[in-house]
C-alpha cells in the first residue's frame, strides 16, 4: 500500500465495501426471522408434498374415466382426450392444423420481433405480409381452404388474436388520446377527457355487453356486425383509454427542456412529438404498459358474453363433458394456469429486458 493510500485510509476516505449479509444471517439472524422462516418452509414442504402426490405419485397417466375414478390423483388422460378442444374450441376437427399453424407462426414472429437488431421497416413489412396469411389460415375460403366462420374460432388462437390486434390498434389510439388530453385546444382536450373517463369508469364486461346487445339495435334492418369484430372493437376502445393515461403520465414526467430544445432547433409540434417526446415517454412507461398487456391477455376470458369461446372458456366447456364430469375437476384449470403463467412470465421477462436495454430508471 502506498503512503497516499495509507493516509486516505487513516482519514476514513477509503472504506472497504460493506459485506452482504449471508443467507443464514438474513433468514435466521433473529428469533423472529427464524420462526417466520421455519413456518414458511413447513408450509412450502406441505404444499409441495400434496402437489407432488396429486400431480405424479397418485396420478393416472393412461386409462379411461373408470381408471381415474379409482385414483385420488390427477387424471391426465382427460387432458390427452380434451387437449385439441381446449386449444382450438369448436373449430372443425379435420381443419385444426390451420389454427395450429397460425398460432406457431404468430409465436415465431413474436419471438423474432423481440430481437432489437431486427427492428426496422423490413420487420414492419413482414408483419404486414404475415397478418393476412394468418387470417386466411383461420378463415379459409381461398386456395382450396374450407371456409370457417368466426363463430367457430376459439381457444388459444382467439385469445392471441384479441390481445395482439386489440393492443396493436389501441396503442396509437391511446397515444393520440394522451396528446389530445394534454392539448391546449379546449374542445379537443374536453373530448379526450370525456372519452377516457367514460371508458375507464365502467368495467370491460359492460363495454362488451353494449357491443353485443346495444350496438345491433342502432343498425339498419338486415345489417349485422360480426360478433368477433364487435368484441375486438370494444377491446381496442377500452385498452386505448388505459394506454392514454399511462402515456400521459410518461409525457408529463419528461422535463420541459426536451420540447423547448427541439423547438429551438426549428422542429414543429409533430416533429418533436414523434421524434423526441413520444419515444422517451414510451421508454419510461414500459413497466405499466407491459402490465396492462398481461392484464388484457388474461381479460380476454370476458368475451364469452358475446358468444365467443376463448382459451379459458374452452377449458371450462371441456369440463362439462358427461364422460369426464365429476372425474376431472382441476386438471383443465391447472393446464390453463400453466399456459397463462408461461406467456405472462415471458412478457414480464421481456419487459425487464427492455428496461435494461433502455436503462429505464437509471441515469
Amino acid at each position: 500500500m502506498s503512503d497516499r493510500t495509507a493516509t486516505l485510509a487513516d482519514r476514513g476516505m477509503m472504506r472497504p465495501p460493506a459485506r452482504r449479509s449471508s443467507l443464514a444471517k438474513t433468514y435466521f439472524g433473529t428469533p423472529g426471522n427464524t420462526l417466520v422462516t421455519l413456518v414458511c418452509l413447513a408450509v412450502l414442504a406441505l404444499v409441495a408434498k400434496v402437489a407432488v402426490s396429486w400431480l405424479l405419485l397418485d396420478a393416472v397417466f393412461d386409462g379411461t374415466p373408470e381408471d381415474c375414478k379409482a385414483s385420488s390423483g390427477a387424471c391426465w388422460p382427460y387432458l390427452a382426450a380434451k387437449m385439441r378442444y381446449m386449444l382450438f374450441g369448436i373449430y372443425p376437427f379435420d381443419e385444426q392444423w390451420r389454427p395450429l399453424s397460425a398460432t406457431l407462426l404468430f409465436i415465431a414472429a413474436m419471438a423474432v420481433s423481440g430481437i432489437p437488431r431486427l427492428w426496422g421497416k423490413p420487420l414492419l413489412f413482414a408483419w404486414v405480409a404475415l397478418l393476412p396469411v394468418l387470417f386466411v389460415l383461420m378463415a379459409g375460403g381461398v386456395f382450396g381452404l374450407t371456409p370457417v366462420p368466426t363463430s367457430q374460432w376459439g381457444g388459444l388462437p382467439l385469445s392471441f388474436m384479441l390481445t395482439f390486434v386489440g393492443l396493436v390498434c389501441a396503442l396509437p389510439l391511446g397515444i393520440l388520446l394522451a396528446l389530445a388530453r394534454l392539448s391546449n385546444l379546449p374542445a379537443i382536450r374536453i373530448l379526450a377527457i370525456t372519452f377516457i373517463e367514460l371508458v375507464r369508469g365502467v368495467p370491460l364486461i359492460s363495454i362488451l355487453f353494449m357491443a353485443s346487445v346495444m350496438l345491433p339495435l342502432f343498425m339498419p334492418d338486415g345489417v349485422t356486425i360480426d360478433k368477433l369484430l364487435r368484441a375486438q372493437v370494444a377491446i381496442i376502445l377500452f385498452a386505448a383509454a388505459y394506454i392514454a393515461e399511462i402515456v400521459r403520465a410518461g409525457l408529463q414526467a419528461l422535463p420541459r427542456g426536451q420540447a423547448e430544445a427541439a423547438q429551438a432547433l426549428g422542429l414543429h409540434y409533430w416533429q418533436y412529438t414523434l421524434l423526441v417526446t413520444i419515444p422517451q415517454a414510451l421508454k419510461t412507461v414500459i413497466p405499466p404498459l407491459v402490465s396492462l398487456f398481461i392484464g388484457f391477455f388474461q381479460d380476454t376470458t370476458l368475451v364469452t358474453i358475446v358468444g365467443l369461446l376463448d382459451f379459458l372458456n374452452t377449458v371450462r366447456t371441456a369440463l362439462r363433458d358427461p364422460n369426464w364430469q365429476g372425474i376431472a375437476v382441476l386438471e383443465g384449470y391447472v393446464f390453463a394456469a400453466v399456459v397463462y403463467f408461461v406467456f405472462s412470465a415471458l412478457m414480464g421477462a421481456y419487459s425487464r429486458f427492455l428496461e435494461k436495454r433502455f436503462r429505464v430508471g437509471h441515469d
